[in-house]
């Protein structure tokens, strides 16, 4: 395998930057700022959170079918690149798309048939390193790799939410294709595959099996959380109306029933989904499940809370869609440079406290900000809420990085890419759980109690920054 050379470094990870450019515009300022346009107020949220859930799906299926494909590809071009530039070519035809909808249903499509081709691109672009990087370079490619999926936080905030804001949708649309198809053209022309001489003979299924397994998962923990959900959520209400109105009680029945639901959603779909992906390994590897629910858990609340951001600072500050995107891209950029600056420091970090109690303390700050993100409901003050975003994004940078570094520690040896495959679940689960739940939940509420429902769900985003530090007890450090 060729060394690489400074360069090299930046070539191979470039097209994460404009990946991760598309993913952030699209779920943190075109999304809801378009869903706020189609959907009618008192369902906004139940509807964006039902369009990320479904997109996510798709995820899930194409994005291990594609780098499952490329790793039995013979093209003489390479075994990854031609995935990644007809997935972005086909990602700028479905930007097109999204600029060209004209109701909810239009969207929804387009934003399912990105998802589709964004994932086309995904899943071969994970090959890279460990195609083209030695070893002993492996370290610095992954630290290139992750400071271009944090800048566009950043980027995205400073300047595509500024043009949505200005009431330039189409012209922001336009930047992150034309951002995008720069990256790829980088990517085809600089970075040198050597094509694959002959197709591997292991075969394709039994691991789309295994990723079906995660779907199922995913609908067992879905099952067993309106479940537990609706019945602690009646209980909830049964007391509650006792002792008060019919209106505060389905208020409350609601918001402990959501609360509820979260919880058993990820406990049931981890342990369903890693026994339906890894058998009866998973009883034996009790602390890789563990990691995988303390996974589910965190990013549940820190992607869920991201995409509520926009419909919560309209509300609680009196805003236009215009001034929210503006708004959310400003709190955006300043919670992605905590973000940045705190997984740069994580490596030095985890040395010396280790890498289990980071996650611990990751997930104990992050809970910690949330509950200060809740007084701004009722009393709304800007400076609050960046305190919070920036408590928040010191949190999520300590966590993404320990908690990967903790899972790599887990995994049997030589089975890394099988096991740590089952994170997925943890990826796409995370808005499954938190958007499908907390938007219905929400909306909801909010038609009782105007704005009760986003502190119902932020407290139900605390609980879980709080329960992931709890998982924690159930995991002990080293392989098994």
């Amino acid at each position: 395998m060729k060394r690489l050379r400074w360069y090299d470094y930046i070539t191979i990870n470039l097209f994460w930057l404009g990946l991760n450019i598309r993913n952030t515009a699209l779920g943190s300022i075109f999304m809801p700022y378009l869903v706020g346009i189609f959907a009618p107020e008192a369902i906004k949220n139940t509807a964006l959170g039902a369009m990320r859930s479904a997109g996510l799906v798709i995820a899930m299926l194409v994005q291990p079918a594609a780098g499952l494909l490329s790793d039995r590809s013979t093209s003489r071009f390479g075994r990854r690149r031609p995935y990644i530039l007809v997935g972005a070519l086909f990602d700028c035809l479905f930007l097109a798309a999204i600029a060209l909808s004209w109701n909810y249903w239009a969207l929804l499509i387009a934003i399912l048939l990105i998802q589709f081709s964004s994932n086309i691109s995904h899943g071969p672009l994970q090959g890279l390193i460990p195609d083209l990087v030695p070893e002993d370079q492996r370290g610095r490619a992954s630290a290139i790799k992750a400071i271009m999926e944090l800048l566009p936080i950043i980027l995205v905030g400073l300047t595509i939410a500024k043009m949505v804001g200005a009431g330039q949708l189409d012209w922001a649309i336009f930047a992150t294709g034309l951002s995008l198809l720069v990256v790829t053209l980088i990517t085809v022309i600089f970075v040198k595959e050597t094509p694959l001489q002959e197709k591997p003979t292991s075969p394709f299924w039994p691991p789309m099996v295994r990723v079906l397994g995660m779907l199922g998962g995913l609908l067992v923990g879905g099952l067993a959380g309106v479940l537990g959900g609706g019945v602690m959520g009646g209980l909830a209400w049964m007391v509650t109306r006792m002792l008060g109105s019919q209106s505060t009680a389905i208020a409350v029945g609601v918001g402990v029933g959501g609360a509820v639901a979260m919880i058993v959603a990820v406990v049931a779909g981890v342990w369903a989904g890693c026994l339906g992906t890894l058998g009866q390994e998973a009883r034996k590897q009790q602390s890789f499940v563990w990691w995988i629910a303390n996974r589910l858990m965190f990013l549940a609340a820190a992607t869920s809370l991201q995409g509520s951001i926009f419909y919560f600072v309209m509300y609680a500050f009196k805003l236009t869609n215009e001034e929210a995107s503006s708004l959310t891209g400003t709190l955006t950029s300043v919670i992605g440079i905590f973000i940045l600056i705190s997984a740069l420091a994580s490596g030095w970090l985890s040395d010396r406290l280790g890498r289990k109690r980071l996650v611990l303390i990751s997930g104990i700050v992050a809970a910690a900000g949330n509950v200060l993100l809740l007084i701004t409901i009722w009393i709304p003050n800007l400076t609050i809420v960046y305190i919070a975003g920036t408590i928040i994004g010191l949190a999520t940078g300590l966590f993404m990085t320990a908690n990967w570094a903790l899972g790599t520690d887990l995994v049997p040896a030589g089975e890394a890419g099988r096991y740590l495959g089952v994170s997925n679940l943890a990826g796409a689960g995370a808005g499954i759980v938190g958007a499908g739940i907390g938007g219905l939940v929400a909306d909801t509420i909010n038609r009782y109690y105007m704005g009760l429902g986003y502190f119902a769900i932020f407290a139900a985003y605390a609980i879980l920054f709080a329960l992931s530090a709890v998982t924690l007890v159930g995991l002990r450090e080293g392989k098994k």
